[in-house]
């Protein structure tokens, strides 16, 4: 069986932590916990993790996914090349929509179930080691210009730092 390396899990309930590293132990060669988000940047300075499974909500009483989508956020400034799978039990497709747009891998509720998630964090990881090719990328930064500016091509265009035209022209070809 293949080692998927070290996984980095998230979240402020000791139970979830776990049962997720029963879970995991068979398909990575370690399972890092923190029951915070607080150390995490110090701590992916200091070791080599390849993925982070990372709870959405560690405020009590609060169950909006901000604190996962700040995480999130922080750990792609400072790490953009591990991937980041968010897990909560308060979903809707709103947030998992904010959560992929923000830079998530993936997305998983709870409960969960076993086979499915190491499934996809087998996936994420497989398709991190894919290079793509340049014209892929290129239509993924067109797609993420034009939604940041809701479908605006000028600030998009602008924002890509080419004309207009340019972009109508490179819309064509993604078609």
């Amino acid at each position: 069986m293949k080692d998927y390396g070290t996984i980095l899990v998230i979240d402020d309930n000791e139970a979830i932590l776990t049962a997720l590293k029963y879970c995991l132990a068979g398909t990575f060669g370690r399972v890092r916990t923190l029951t915070a988000p607080d150390p995490v940047i110090s701590l992916l300075n200091q070791e080599q993790v390849d993925i982070i499974l990372l709870d959405m909500n560690f405020t009590l009483g609060v169950n909006s996914g901000q604190d996962g989508l700040l995480w999130l956020q922080a750990i792609r400034k400072h790490h953009p090349e591990i991937p980041v799978v968010l897990i909560t039990a308060y979903a809707d497709v709103s947030l998992a929509v904010r959560g992929l747009k923000r830079g998530a891998a993936d997305f998983i509720t709870k409960p969960w179930d076993n086979d499915e998630l190491v499934r996809k964090l087998k996936d994420v990881l497989d398709a991190a080691g894919e290079v793509a090719t340049l014209d892929e990328v290129e239509a993924d930064h067109i797609r993420r210009a034009i939604d940041r500016y809701h479908g605006n091509l000028s600030k998009a265009a602008e924002a890509l730092g080419i004309t207009r035209q340019t972009l109508y022209n490179k819309m064509k070809k993604l078609q």
